[in-house]
């Protein structure tokens, strides 16, 4: 057994561990709760809690495959997430070669290049090549009829649900001075210190929250999202044995990490809202689809992998 897999199965056990903590601490809670006065929040944080202890096993699960297992699992997540985003927004006819190469040929190439390690090309194939071509094929079908509402939706689809989440694997093909191949680790560092510290903004927030930051699209508040980024830099540091980052680095790589995904939720409920719905899908039960879960991620994945490889590589 290799210092990676040990690594890998002592953070899975130690996740286990956490969510163990977190579920007694639900528990406790609900069972001061009167019997006749069910409390929302507490039931929506529980179901948070039981829909992680599936995650972690896949996510532990892939890390421990390696290469092919990570890439297996965030391409099927790449194309859950683009599916749920351009089910919500506006299609025409002209539209189905271009949404077809969107799912067959783009998102399957991006996580080819990625594979590959091919730096140059899964850094720029979307928001260039991709940004450039489909809007050409959309065009010469000849329906002008909201054709820039059409265009610009399917771009952001490809940026969160393929070109973000590709970064995630991205992270194995960093080259870093004395991490040997350890760089599968910097993907367990990255979903544990943002996915935590989302939970407990959750939790801060509905506790001790006082003060919302943006009324009219999201319940999170100040209060949470200041002890939730202050909790994802101690987890960071408790982590930085998996990183090449040290203490210090490792801290404030969890609390970039962590800030920008929960700005990236109220992003992604933005959109929501605009669309009139609560969940993108309803692929996990009571929470959602893959965009809910995993929104904060999405959006720190390419802000992480870029500040490793200017800094670390």
């Amino acid at each position: 057994m290799t210092s990676t897999t040990t690594d890998i199965l002592l953070l899975t056990l130690g996740s286990f561990s956490i969510l163990i903590g977190l579920t007694v601490l639900g528990e406790i809670l609900r069972a001061k709760q009167p019997v006749h006065e069910p409390n929302p929040v507490l039931e929506t944080y529980m179901t948070r809690v039981q829909s992680w202890w599936g995650m972690v096993a896949f996510i532990g699960i892939a890390l421990l495959m390696g290469k092919p297992g990570v890439m297996t699992l965030f391409a099927f997540a790449s194309f859950a997430a683009l599916r749920e985003f351009l089910t919500l927004t506006t299609k025409a006819q002209a539209d189905h070669l271009s949404l077809a190469l969107a799912f067959f040929a783009v998102l399957p190439l991006q996580y080819v290049f990625v594979g590959f390690g091919w730096t140059g090309l899964y850094t720029v194939f979307i928001p260039v090549y991709a940004f450039l071509f489909l809007p050409m094929i959309s065009a010469l079908r000849g329906n002008p009829q909201r054709f820039l509402v059409r265009v610009a939706e399917t771009q952001w689809a490809l940026m969160i649900a393929v070109f973000c989440v590709s970064h995630v694997p991205a992270l194995m093909s960093l080259e870093i001075t004395g991490y040997g191949d350890r760089s599968v680790l910097l993907i367990a560092f990255l979903v544990m210190v943002v996915q935590f510290g989302d939970l407990l903004d959750f939790f801060f927030g509905r506790r001790i929250g006082r003060h919302k930051i943006a009324p009219g699209l999201s319940p999170k508040t100040w209060e949470g999202l200041i002890c939730g980024v202050l909790s994802a830099a101690l987890i960071g540091a408790m982590l930085n044995w998996i990183t090449p980052f040290g203490v210090m680095g490792a801290a404030l790589m969890a609390g970039i990490a962590s800030l920008v995904g929960m700005f990236g939720n109220i992003v992604v409920a933005a959109i929501k809202r605009d669309r009139g719905v609560k969940d993108w899908s309803h692929l996990i039960p009571g929470q959602g689809g893959f965009v809910d879960q995993l929104d904060s991620v999405i959006f720190a994945a390419p802000i992480f992998y870029q500040l490793t490889k200017y800094f670390y590589t």
